[in-house]
């Protein structure tokens, strides 16, 4: 009896290790994982709880952007936005306090305790367009791209504040990385290109 589950555990930990060190209860139990065995590895101490129901393997390497795993992972249709998309794409001196997930206009609140989250529901439109696919600590993480981030920053400027908005406008133009007609086709397509247009001269004069 000892020696089947042992074995077990060391399946478990085996099918961890072949998804990248963290699974959900759901994905665990589909490769096979039965609850006890959760339990039994937390209790010891291999698995760690990022979020309740996200288990990761304590003794592979530590994730690189822990707080996008839970989004990854348990909310199928979010995308990562506004300040967490500006740290992501490194044109922000902001360290963000929470991750900044965009959601379907109707989507419920999603039940995550763990990291602390920002919600903000978006038009169909609004959270289809611009979105890029990263593989992140073996996840699939979908975040905006760094245009659509900045017109979306812009958009919301009233939730993140406009000095956040000026400072990743500046550092975007002094990235030498810009794409003007793109990030103008959004400010237009988003109607916020009467806003952005002024502010970009005085940074492009400047």
């Amino acid at each position: 009896m000892y020696h089947e589950k042992k074995s077990k555990l060391e399946l478990a930990i085996a099918a961890f290790r072949e998804a990248g060190g963290i699974l959900t209860m759901s994905e665990a139990m589909k490769v096979g994982i039965h609850r006890r065995e959760l339990y039994t590895l937390r209790d010891k101490g291999d698995l760690e709880v990022i979020s309740r129901g996200l288990y990761r393997l304590v003794n592979m390497p530590d994730p690189s952007l822990p707080g996008f795993i839970p989004v990854a992972k348990k909310i199928p249709h979010g995308v990562i936005c506004l300040v967490s998309a500006l740290a992501f794409h490194e044109i922000t001196a902001q360290i963000p306090h929470f991750v900044y997930v965009a959601l379907p206009s109707q989507a419920h609140k999603p039940a995550i305790s763990h990291p602390p989250m920002r919600y903000f529901w978006y038009s169909q439109k609004l959270l289809s367009t611009g979105v890029q696919e990263h593989s992140i600590d073996s996840c699939t993480v979908m975040i905006f791209d760094v245009e659509k981030t900045l017109v979306d920053c812009v958009k919301f400027r009233n939730k993140i504040g406009m000095d956040v908005v000026l400072e990743a406008l500046k550092m975007y133009w002094q990235s030498k990385k810009t794409n003007l007609d793109k990030l103008f086709e959004y400010a237009k397509l988003f109607r916020v290109e009467k806003i952005l247009k002024p502010i970009m001269e005085i940074i492009v004069s400047g």
